[in-house]
């Protein structure tokens, strides 16, 4: 699946596939956060946006007769049009997005293209649907069989559910037996992270005076509408950050697949942490230094602390096979050591099946990436050396799992014209499992202080 952007914000046109690790590199002002939010949006919203219309004659049938099934056949071949009017009526989205004017996505494009192979629906699927404690009716698809099959599991005469919700369920598990496998469940940790951090028990404030007032309102005032004003000025991403950070103490109360499977990827999390979270029962949150008696509020604490607490709730509480983990800038606040320590788990976590999308300034992250692909090659020199170094083999990384983008400026292409012009854009980099990843920016940078320095120490000889 290739996602295509135009004109958003300072990217021209780019293009860029997602990897089960995903890295865009690239100087300041290069665009990496628009495309970044765009994708975050993108699957944030496809849900609420994309249709998968279901016959009236079908519902008519399974409300007559109990039971109907569906021809995944039939929609397959609607793929291309149901992708299309999704990503159309995403575009008009893009400026909720970003929280900024429509104007400056008057000329903007989002778009997607699907290879042969991804048009391989889920080979299973299974999902009881209910309200009040009741089950109403169930939609299955066997791994051996096309046909989607959808049962009441009540009487006819006492369904009260509204034929167009029916429809709208039904479709909605379409999408997800469609495209499920496509559009993974994304998690985002914005570069304003540290900020919803330190801020999370006066938001939670600002909000509950907010609704004190609307309490003391006119009945012509919609509580609603200013409730969503409350966060309208940020973008997107940097709102699920302040709504994940404020439901921290139900978040607790989860474990996710991680926390159940691969408990010593966070005893590795606690170790880079250097301590633990933890939310009190009177919804205060603290962090407990490793071997200290002592609990430190958010802002007692350190910004490397206040930088890593979402990803930290996310991992133990939240994560899920298949998710997309998206970190803006990962190196925030993290010594060198602790930047490729980071790396690692980043490589950890797309063996165990999450997904990884970051961008990056840090040379250290992509160098320890780079000796993480290396020594995936085999042999005995590498496997003693990686023993001597202290690598697992669940950290090692396979180069076909690794998709890297540099945003700069370059010749631009559009719809293999012969002739472009020259626009920040997205330029796919080369990941070869004997180097590792080429990361021009980082090297030329590196290089030119390389060559000033032997020129200040060897410059008289």
């Amino acid at each position: 699946m290739k996602l295509t952007i135009k004109n958003l914000g300072v990217i021209k046109q780019a293009e860029f596939r997602l990897g089960e690790l995903t890295i865009i590199c690239g100087e300041n002002n290069t665009g990496k956060t628009y495309a970044t939010y765009a994708l975050f949006g993108f699957l944030y919203f496809w849900r609420r946006l994309f249709r998968v219309d279901i016959p009236d004659a079908d519902i008519q049938v399974l409300l007559r007769e109990g039971s109907v099934e569906l021809d995944i056949q039939d929609y397959m071949v609607k793929v291309k049009s149901i992708l299309d009017k999704g990503c159309a009526a995403y575009t008009q989205q893009l400026s909720q997005v970003f929280a900024s004017s429509e104007k400056l996505f008057a000329n903007s494009h989002f778009a997607l293209v699907l290879d042969a192979n991804d048009l391989l629906p889920v080979f299973a699927f299974e999902r009881i649907m209910g309200a009040a404690n009741s089950e109403l009716f169930s939609i299955s698809k066997k791994a051996d069989s096309q046909l989607v099959s959808i049962s009441l599991l009540v009487e006819k005469a006492k369904v009260k559910i509204p034929p167009d919700l029916i429809r709208r369920i039904i479709g909605d598990a379409l999408k997800e037996i469609l495209f499920g496998h496509l559009f993974p469940r994304p998690f985002i940790a914005s570069a304003e992270r540290t900020g919803a951090a330190i801020f999370r028990k006066e938001l939670n404030f600002a909000r509950n005076r907010l609704l004190e007032e609307i309490g003391g309102m006119e009945n012509d005032v919609d509580p609603f509408e200013l409730l969503s004003k409350v966060y309208s000025d940020y973008a997107l991403p940097i709102k699920r950050n302040v709504d994940f950070t404020r439901r921290l103490e139900t978040l607790v109360k989860n474990n996710s697949f991680i926390s159940k499977s691969h408990p010593e990827i966070l005893d590795d999390f606690s170790d880079l942490v250097g301590g633990d979270y933890l939310v009190s029962k009177n919804d205060q949150l603290y962090y407990v230094p490793k071997g200290k008696r002592v609990k430190l509020s958010m802002d007692e604490s350190s910004s490397a602390v206040r930088s890593l607490l979402d990803i930290g709730f996310y991992l133990r509480h939240e994560a899920a096979p298949g998710d997309l983990l998206m970190i803006d800038e990962p190196e925030l606040n993290l010594h060198p050591a602790n930047q490729r320590r980071m790396a690692r788990l980043f490589a950890r976590l797309v063996n165990i099946g999450v997904k990884v999308f970051i961008t990056t300034h840090s040379d250290y992250i992509i160098k320890e990436l780079n000796t993480l692909i290396m020594l995936n090659q085999g042999g005995e020199r590498l496997k003693l050396l990686a023993e001597r170094e202290h690598y697992e083999s669940s950290e090692l990384l396979d180069a076909d799992k690794v998709k890297v983008y540099m945003a700069e400026n370059a010749l631009v292409r559009e719809n293999g014209a012969k002739r472009g012009s020259r626009g920040l854009t997205l330029v796919q980099a080369e990941v070869d499992s004997g180097f590792g990843i080429e990361a021009r920016s980082f090297d030329e940078t590196i290089e030119t202080m390389n060559r000033i320095q032997e020129e200040i120490v060897w410059g008289d000889e």
